[in-house]
This record gives structure tokens, sequence and C-alpha cells, in this order.
């Protein structure tokens, strides 16, 4: 079983987790996610039953995430 652990060290740790927490919480059929902050950094857990599901999974994840990122980023410059 493929396994992955993402852990991001960023100001916007907790905004992360913030805004994936919820698609974490799905049952999805071929994947187990999940995400905690420790220690100040975003940590999202994933296990796959294949390699095929694991890609999925971090393409879903790493996009969120850089979409809450981004987001963060405009939003602070604006202000």
């Amino acid at each position: 079983m493929p396994t992955a652990v993402l852990r991001i060290r960023d100001e916007d740790a907790a905004t992360i987790i913030a805004a994936i927490s919820p698609e974490a919480r799905r049952d999805l059929l071929r994947t187990r996610i999940s995400v905690r902050l420790e220690d100040g950094a975003a940590v999202i857990s994933i296990d796959a039953t294949d390699t095929s599901a694991m890609r999925a999974a971090l393409n879903s994840y790493l996009e969120c995430i850089t979409i809450t990122e981004n987001i963060n980023h405009i939003t602070k410059v604006s202000a």
C-alpha cells in the first residue's frame, strides 16, 4: 500500500489544515487521508490502495494547498 506524508512548514499551516480538512473527511474507496497541525506544520498523511489512487490524491491535495496559499498571499497583499 503506497503511503505519503506531506509536511508543510509555513505561516499559513493552520489555514491550510482548515481549508483541506472537510475534503479529508470524505469517504473514498481507495484512499485514506488524515490532516493535522503538528509543531506549527501542516501534516497530511495519505494511504492509497494503488499508485493511481495515490497520484490522484497527491494531485488533488497539492492543488488545494497551492490555491489556499495563493489566496492567503493575495489577501495579505491587498490588506
